[in-house]
């Protein structure tokens, strides 16, 4: 195979793990590219450099940037913990260990420039550049991509892994004394706050949850009040328990999406009663957990999952490891009406489950809020600033809270195509080359996840990460991303082997 040329846009996570992948396949030489502007190189925004209070909320093994590798990860941090003396204990309650963000942070950028090195190693000439792309546009053999400072490049192939966006102002607050539209890095954003002042966060997910863990930490003794539209916090992680999947396997998956152009919602949902029912799971019990979204308080819901940290019954623990592991094979053969009613109805009851926070996370909360220090309210109904200083949340029960400071911890745009990359993503719209997905981020194609358009995908042309949610569901955790990484570097390998060998047929025919 003569030597291939890859551009990856983006050099967070997702790029982390491409990387590692095409060092594990060794299918050079070639080239390779990474285009960064962030000084957050490798960590993306979730994992950069920040106060150890935040903390990782899944455990090691489901943290490995290695494909087949579980172990990966873990062996990482229990290097460094004896090199550096230090130990990162175990979650009282669960017996778990969940290391800090900015660690695992580390990790991969260890990662990244050991895989670098290697390609290296094999050949590879590597490159980074600390720019922006702005725009891409095909020629017959390669993709030419622009730079904002006026590089130009062209590959054989480009990745687009640009990661999520920051936290959206809902309620146009940007600018108001007080307001802070974005709480990372905690350690730097949220110091500034004073310790008796009235904090109101916007939102009621992880990133609320770092933030009240963070002010915690830093020895506020304010009131704070987590608001948001309907007041659902994450699930809280029980002990792990080990099991083995029988029907909702990656393989099984794979191989129903390639036997069926669709199934419904209905189909789907007896393959997991199967694997429910077959590990003994109370199903009343968990239907019951699944519709307590919204007729538990809050804080009642919390208080009843963290006493069930060591509960024997699997349910959760199935649940929360088949979304992200088959989620991605699953979702592109759903019927549309199945996938928008999925999105409308129950994506806030499986992002809570299946994204859950530590048990001592869990515990933290759970202690203000007998203290009378936090409280979590639903009914957000506006967010302005006042006249003379301070800010107003109103809910639509009538109730106003009057704050001295107020911390977006709001989801991301729906349009899950960060702002930074609306200029490159534009022009392969305007190519034809890509097309946007009516649920978010860009149309990929399941097994490979190269860009599509009106059905046709191009072999040059590739998605990791968040942009592919709408057509993958669940793209963000590792575990995906790692897997996501090994099909796109399987099909660029061979779409290069093909491209070399019809080459060298052509070379050997008669002039």
């Amino acid at each position: 195979m003569s030597a291939i040329s890859i551009g990856v846009v983006g050099g967070g996570a997702s790029a982390v793990c491409l990387i590692d992948a095409l060092v594990m396949a060794k299918g050079g030489p070639g080239s390779l590219t990474v285009f960064e502007p962030s000084p957050n190189l490798w960590r993306g925004r979730a994992y950069q450099v920040d106060s150890e209070t935040i903390k990782v909320n899944a455990t090691p093994d489901d943290m490995s940037v290695r494909a087949g590798d579980p172990h990966h990860f873990i062996r990482w941090l229990g290097a460094r913990e004896r090199m550096l003396g230090e130990s990162y204990g175990l979650d009282p309650f669960s017996g778990a260990r969940f290391a800090p963000r900015t660690v695992y942070g580390e990790y991969l950028e260890q990662t990244a420039y050991a895989g670098l090195a290697e390609l290296r190693r094999q050949g590879w000439r590597v490159d980074l550049v600390g720019d922006s792309v702005t725009s891409a546009r095909r020629t017959e053999d390669q993709v030419v991509v622009s730079t904002g400072r006026g590089m130009t490049s062209s590959f054989d192939y480009v990745v687009l892994c640009v990661g999520g966006d920051g936290p959206k102002d809902v309620y146009g607050l940007a600018g108001s004394p007080g307001f802070i539209a974005d709480p990372y890095p905690v350690s730097q954003n949220l110091r500034t706050i004073g310790a008796a002042e009235r904090v109101a966060v916007i939102g009621s997910g992880l990133t609320a949850v770092d933030i009240v863990l963070s002010l915690a930490a830093q020895g506020h003794r304010g009131p704070i009040s987590l608001v948001s539209r309907r007041g659902v916090l994450p699930g809280v992680r029980q002990r792990e328990a080990h099991f083995e999947l029988r029907h909702l396997t990656q393989e099984r998956m794979r191989a129903l999406a390639r036997s069926r152009r669709e199934i419904s919602v209905q189909e789907f949902t007896a393959v997991v009663q199967r694997e429910l029912h077959e590990a003994g799971v109370d199903m009343p019990a968990l239907h019951a957990e699944l519709a307590s979204l919204d007729g538990e308080p809050p804080a009642d819901r919390l208080r009843r999952q963290f006493a069930a940290v060591n509960a024997s019954d699997l349910g959760l623990r199935i649940l929360q490891r088949a979304v992200p592991e088959i989620g991605p094979d699953v979702w592109p053969v759903l019927g549309e009406q199945d996938r928008a009613e999925v999105l409308r109805l129950h994506y806030r009851t499986v992002m809570s489950l299946c994204c859950p926070m530590p048990p001592s996370s869990a515990a933290v909360l759970l202690g203000l809020i007998d203290e009378g220090r936090l409280d979590i309210r639903s009914g957000l109904d506006s967010a302005t600033a006042g006249r003379g200083g301070g800010l107003t949340l109103s809910l639509l029960d009538g109730t106003v809270l009057r704050t001295d400071r107020v911390i977006n911890a709001v989801s991301a745009s729906e349009g899950r195509i960060p702002q930074g990359a609306a200029p490159l993503v534009n022009t392969l719209i305007g190519d034809r080359a890509a097309s946007l997905h009516p649920h978010g981020g860009l149309h990929v194609l399941r097994a490979t996840s190269q860009l599509t358009t009106d059905g046709a995908s191009d072999p040059r042309l590739y998605g990791l990460g968040t942009i592919a949610a709408g057509s993958l569901f669940f793209t963000f955790g590792v575990q995906s991303l790692v897997d996501r990484g090994v099909d796109i570097v399987d099909a660029i390998l061979e779409h290069a082997a093909a491209r070399t060998a019809s080459h060298t047929a052509e070379s050997l025919l008669p002039a």
